[in-house]
């Protein structure tokens, strides 16, 4: 190891700053950037690391933290509500690609015990990855993005069985050891230990540290729960991760369950960076460009194995069609963060020999980079191919001669329905949106599907005999044409219509439109509660919250005269702003002189009583 220990920290730390932003750039992920980033400084690289294993043994801590978050995120609670595609769709991927992968481990020569390990360790996906792709494309909320997350989450719980069963197995496969009933039911002491023991004890003691109101004190406690239950089953012979993962379950419902994540995840993130950058120090290359077509085959083969099973896992128990089950195989076809644990863990249990863990964890990483290529391939393919459906037919809406329409029924649209509905008023509303109309209408709400700029479906709601109508579209164009088509339809109508801004509101009112802006009285509002916060009386405050709302409604209508003009806008707007500093320092002056005029008065009131 060249250099002392600040010298390695800060080649760590620069390697880690340069590699990731620049993987995660391209789309390649976080976890990449650091195994490419061990690679480089590690024995096969530019040996600023000769060797990979203490580096390797410290940054486990990483991984044991991370599955005690996954642990608090895990409440029995929330496995209640999904434990169906949970354990339907995740429990047959994973059991189904242990069985595939695992008979051809087996089938090359491997032990079952090896073959096992190998099966369950290929089977997970990225959950980093995974998730990260999903976040960006903004499909966590639709089918396949769902599914896809029940699946991870059924994998973070499937390894933690495996870390704790691995020490075991290995045990078992060698052959001058037996395991004996001594060690299985020391293993399972340990568990009823932290389990039984944490449930009495861990509530106890945040509540007192919680007390002391130190936060270093509670984050201190935090490594010390992590850490402590990780060191009891380390000495049961369990994988150190299991301790930390049944405390963080045990805490899940718990009132510090989010400060506890809070305190963890920057140690957390680093270690965890530091534990795939020591994988990827520990990674022979030249083995692995010994053996490219070896490794390319098992990256193909591997991905093409998932794909497959993950395709007909999201229809048959994931309930998916076919476009979203291949959108499901894209994301979920790679190998996982959670290979190179297992695959760590089984070289120390002597299950399988360095080359073959070169070699598996080689094809995991090209397999995470492959996958981002993979997302985009497919959505491009389908992209092209559109799914071939009939256009939705808008209803046929009953004239029940209401005396409000609301057009548009999202967040904006359904307060001003929730008030009518209230008073007892009629009305109907009409939403462009059939996905929209589908989930409001399971809420038992009046709301009909169409577009609200069509004059015949104007004419079948009944729209000649409303007294009002509420434009709360969201978007800009939609919402002006909207008010277009009915001022053009019922010239004396009255339209209320949902701005989105001052342009927008300016807009809608060349159309003869009263313009509301949708966050302008409620930051309003904010702005009223804040005041009094910081100890100005209430009357005080919504004093000046009225006079600002009057203010800015005569600052909006003398900009509506010169909206063109930009030069006079930016003028108009500094005068306004001066306008409104005079207004309140003059309120200001006149506070003080009536505190003057009292303390005058109540001192002549003295001096009489005195008198």
């Amino acid at each position: 190891m060249h250099g002392g220990g600040l010298e390695l920290a800060l080649v760590f730390l620069l390697a880690a700053v340069i590699a990731v932003p620049v993987f995660r750039r391209f789309g390649l992920g976080a976890v990449l950037g650091y195994l490419v980033a061990g690679v480089v400084l590690g024995p096969y690289g530019l040996r600023f690391v000769a060797n990979a294993e203490p580096v390797l043994a410290a940054s486990e801590i990483g991984v044991v933290m991370l599955l005690f978050v996954i642990g608090l995120e895990l409440s029995p609670a929330r496995l209640r509500v999904m434990r169906r595609p949970i354990f339907g769709a995740g429990g047959a991927q994973v059991v189904l690609s242990t069985l595939v992968i695992g008979a051809a481990a087996m089938v090359v020569g491997l032990s079952w015990e090896a073959a096992l390990a190998v099966g369950m360790g290929l089977a997970f996906s990225s959950t980093a990855v995974g998730l990260q792709l999903l976040s960006e494309r903004k499909a966590l909320t639709t089918d396949h993005g769902r599914l896809s997350f029940a699946v991870l989450l059924f994998q973070d719980l499937a390894a933690i069985p495996l870390l704790a069963a691995i020490p075991l197995l290995g045990r078992g496969a060698a052959v001058d050891t037996e395991l004996g009933w001594e060690e299985v039911l020391k293993a399972l002491g340990a568990i009823a230990a932290v389990v039984i023991g944490g449930r009495v004890l861990l509530r106890h003691m945040f509540r007192v540290v919680a007390r002391a109101q130190m936060p270093e004190v509670f984050t201190g406690a935090s490594l010390l729960v992590v850490l402590g239950t990780a060191w009891i089953m380390q000495g049961a012979g369990l994988s150190a991760g299991l301790g930390a993962f049944l405390a963080g379950v045990l805490l899940a419902d718990s009132e510090y369950r989010h400060e506890l994540e809070a305190q963890i995840d920057p140690f957390k993130g680093l270690l965890l960076g530091l534990f795939f950058m020591a994988v990827g120090m520990s990674i022979d290359l030249q083995r692995v460009l010994a053996e490219p077509l070896l490794i390319v085959g098992l990256t193909v083969a591997l991905l093409l194995v998932k794909f497959t099973i993950l395709y007909f896992v999201g229809q048959r128990p994931g309930g998916l069609d076919a476009r979203e089950s291949l959108r499901l195989g894209a994301v979920l076809a790679l190998g996982g963060e959670f290979a190179f644990v297992v695959f760590h863990e089984a070289v120390k249990a002597n299950l399988i020999d360095d080359p073959t863990r070169d070699r598996v964890v080689a094809a995991v990483g090209i397999s995470m980079a492959l996958t981002p290529l993979i997302v985009i391939g497919i959505a491009r393919v389908l992209s092209a191919n559109p799914r071939k459906e009939p256009p939705r037919a808008f209803d046929s809406i009953p004239d029940t001669h209401p005396q409000v329409l609301i057009a548009g029924f999202g967040r904006f649209g359904q307060i001003v329905a929730r008030l009518l509905v209230a008073q007892k008023t009629p009305f109907i509303a009409i939403e462009h949106s059939a996905d929209q109309v589908d989930f409001v209408r399971r809420f038992g709400n009046p709301v009909y599907y169409g577009d609200p700029a069509k004059h015949e479906l104007l004419r079948s709601a009944g729209a000649e005999h409303v007294k009002v109508f509420v434009i709360a579209i969201d978007g800009v164009e939609e919402s002006l044409h909207t008010v277009r088509t009915i001022r053009h339809l019922y010239p004396d109508a009255t339209v209320f219509a949902r701005a989105r801004d001052r342009r927008h509101a300016w807009e809608l009112m060349d159309l003869g439109a009263r313009a509301l802006r949708e966050t302008f009285y409620s930051s309003l509002k904010m702005g009223e509660k804040v005041l009094v916060e910081l100890g100005i009386p209430e009357d005080v405050a919504r004093d000046h919250a009225e006079r600002f709302r009057d203010h800015d409604a005569r600052l909006l209508r003398a900009q509506y005269l010169i909206r063109d003009d930009e030069d006079a806008l930016l003028q108009s707007t500094q005068d306004a702003r001066r306008e409104l500093e005079e207004l309140f320092n003059a309120d200001q002056g006149e506070g003080v002189l009536n505190e003057i005029a009292d303390a005058t008065r109540s001192e002549t009131q003295l001096g009489d009583e005195e008198e």
